[in-house]
């Protein structure tokens, strides 16, 4: 079993409120989620208005698919144009 873990920190730099900040983030765990079928969750900066880290999970017995899977989910969130991708770091297991 193979188990791969990504933190991603996003810069949310037009947001104003923790309100924003949530709609924003639930946005994008929900699209990350129904795409990919990977675990995601808001893991550090939480009372932070204007940052936010997630860390995505995905298990498989491949691990190409899963550094596959972790680089599209990357890719993914940079192109919803929602917030700015500052850091990805991928650590497989």
């Amino acid at each position: 079993m193979i188990v791969g873990i990504c933190t991603i920190g996003l810069r949310l730099a037009e947001n104003h409120d923790l309100k924003g900040k949530r709609q924003v983030l639930k946005s994008v765990k929900d699209r990350v989620r129904n795409r990919f079928n990977v675990s995601i969750a808001e893991v550090d900066d939480l009372d932070a208005w204007q940052r936010s880290t997630l860390g995505v999970a995905c298990v498989s017995k491949d691990r190409d698919q899963v550094e596959s899977t972790l680089a599209h989910v990357a890719t993914f969130v940079e192109g919803l144009h929602l917030a700015s991708v500052e850091s990805v770091h991928t650590e497989i297991l």
